[in-house]
C-alpha cells in the first residue's frame, strides 16, 4: 500500500536526516542501551533519532557531527540570554570561587529575592529548583490557606512534569483531585467554579499556553476567573514560568491583573536549574519557620549560590527592562512577518504566541483555545522541523520557539526565508 503524500515526504525527509548524522545515529544507540528509548527527558526526543549537541555558543548549537544550528528553540525559554554568555559565565566563576553551596542562608538569595519581588510585583517569594516544584509548592500552599482540597488546572494546561493536562491529566501526575477548566470558555468555566467552590482550592493557569501552543487567555475570561475566585476564596495562581518574560513584569502586569501567586522559572536564575513561587503576604506566611505551625518547605538547592549570584546579574545587568521590550517587539516583528507569508501563500499554517514566544501551527483557523489544534496534522510539525534543520535552523518539533536576546533580526529573517522555502517545496501537503 503506497504511503500518503505527507507520509512520504516526512519519510524522505527522516532518510535524509538520519544519513547526515551517522555519529548522532551511533550516539542515540548507546543512549538506548542505559535509557529507555535513549532519553532522559521527553520533550527532547524527535524521530527517527534526537540530536545530540556538542556545544553552543551565542545563537547557535553544534551537533556531534559538525552540524550548526540557528538555535531559536532558546531551552524552551529557560535559554533567554543565548549559549555562554559573558556575563553570565563571569558571574558563575564567581560563585564558584568563593564556594557553590554553604548549607546556610547567604546575602545572595536576599539581593535575589528582592530582584524578584519588586519587578514581579510580589509580596514575598521562595524560591525552588524548577517550574514543577514552583507549580506544586504554590497549589499546596492554597490547599493549606483554604483548607480545602480540590484544584482547578486548564485542559491543555502544562505545569511541570506532575502537572501535565494535555488530553486530561498525565498518569504520572502527583495525586490531586482535579476540577478540569475549559481555557477561553468563561461560562463552562464559570459553571466549573459554582459548582465545587467549597471544595475548589486553587485555580491553576497560564494566562498564555506556553507547552500548550501559544494560546492568549482572552480578557474576558481572565476577568471571569479573577473575580470568581475573589469572590469564593479561591487561591488563583499564575503560571508564569515562561509568560513572565514577555513584559519587564510580566504577563500579569502587561494586562493589569494580579492573581494571589505567581511561579516563575529558570531564566530568573539566569538559566540555572530554579523556580520561584511568591505573592500575597498572608499566603506566603504561612512557611515563616517562626510561626507555630509553619509548612515545610524542603529543597538542598532551593538557595544554592551559583544559581543566587548568576540570577542576580542575569535579572540586573541582563534581561532589563528594556531588553525585555526589545526582545518582545523583535518577536512580535517575526511573527508579523511570518503571518504575512502564510497569507500570501494561502496556506493551513499560522504563528499564534505573543512577543518573543512564537508558535507554528499546521492551520488557517483561528486558534482560541487547545482544542482548536488538537486535530491538525502532526506531521506536518514534524515536517518543517525535519526541513528546517536542513536549512540549519533549530526549533521545538512542535513549532514552538523562543527568542533569546542572542537571536538578531537578520536571524528572524534567515527563519522567514527558511520557511517560505519550505513551503514553496511543500505547498501541494499546505493548501
Amino acid at each position: 500500500m503506497a504511503l500518503d503524500p505527507v507520509e512520504s515526504a516526512l519519510e524522505e525527509a527522516k532518510s535524509v536526516f538520519a544519513a547526515k548524522r551517522p555519529k548522532t545515529r551511533e550516539m542515540h544507540a548507546r543512549a538506548a542501551e542505559v535509557m529507555p528509548g535513549g532519553n532522559t527527558r521527553t520533550v527532547l526526543f524527535t524521530a527517527p533519532f534526537p540530536l545530540r549537541v556538542e556545544r553552543a555558543e551565542g545563537a547557535s548549537v553544534t551537533d556531534i557531527d559538525g552540524n550548526i544550528y540557528l538555535d531559536l528553540l532558546g531551552e524552551y525559554s529557560a535559554g533567554i540570554y543565548g549559549h555562554s554568555h559573558p556575563r553570565i559565565l563571569e558571574a558563575a566563576r564567581a560563585a564558584l570561587d568563593n564556594g557553590l553551596n554553604f548549607g546556610a542562608h547567604h546575602e545572595g538569595e536576599v539581593k535575589l529575592a528582592e530582584v524578584v519581588t519588586e519587578r514581579f510585583n510580589l509580596d514575598m517569594v521562595r524560591f525552588t529548583n524548577s517550574g514543577t516544584e514552583a507549580n506544586m509548592m504554590a497549589l499546596a500552599a492554597a490547599r493549606c490557606f483554604t483548607g480545602r482540597s480540590k484544584i482547578m488546572p486548564m485542559e491543555g494546561g502544562y505545569h511541570g512534569g506532575t502537572l501535565y493536562f494535555s488530553h486530561g491529566a498525565s498518569p504520572v501526575n502527583a495525586p490531586f483531585d482535579c476540577v478540569m477548566g475549559q481555557y477561553n470558555d468563561v461560562e463552562t468555566t464559570r459553571a466549573l467554579i459554582a459548582q465545587h467552590a467549597d471544595d475548589l482550592a486553587a485555580v491553576i493557569l497560564e494566562p498564555m499556553l506556553g507547552g500548550g501552543g501559544g494560546i492568549s487567555a482572552s480578557r474576558a475570561f481572565l476577568d471571569m476567573l479573577r473575580a470568581e475566585t475573589k469572590a469564593r476564596g479561591i487561591v488563583l495562581i499564575f503560571d508564569e514560568v515562561m509568560t513572565s518574560r514577555l513584559h519587564p513584569g510580566g504577563l500579569s502586569a502587561k494586562l493589569g491583573i494580579e492573581p494571589d501567586l505567581k511561579t516563575l522559572g529558570k531564566y530568573v536564575g539566569g538559566g540555572m536549574s530554579f523556580g520561584a513561587f511568591g505573592g500575597q503576604r498572608e499566603i506566603m506566611a504561612l512557611f515563616d519557620p517562626t510561626s507555630p505551625n509553619a509548612l515545610p518547605h524542603a529543597g538542598t538547592f532551593n538557595n544554592n549560590t551559583l544559581t543566587m549570584r548568576v540570577g542576580h546579574v542575569a535579572m540586573t545587568e541582563i534581561f532589563t527592562p528594556e531588553a525585555c521590550v526589545d526582545l518582545n517587539a523583535r518577536g512580535d516583528r517575526l511573527r508579523e512577518k511570518l503571518n504575512d507569508l502564510f497569507m500570501r501563500y494561502q496556506v493551513k499554517m499560522k504563528a499564534a504566541g505573543q512577543g518573543s514566544m512564537i508558535v507554528i501551527h499546521p492551520t488557517a483557523a483561528d486558534i482560541t483555545a487547545p482544542k482548536d489544534v488538537e486535530h491538525t496534522d502532526k506531521r506536518l510539525r514534524q515536517l518543517l522541523f525535519l526541513d528546517l534543520l536542513e536549512q540549519g535552523i533549530y526549533v521545538a518539533e512542535r513549532g514552538f520557539m523562543a527568542l533569546s536576546l542572542k537571536v538578531t533580526d537578520a536571524d528572524c529573517d534567515r527563519l522567514v526565508s527558511a520557511v517560505e522555502d519550505y513551503i514553496t517545496k511543500r505547498r501541494e501537503l499546505l493548501v
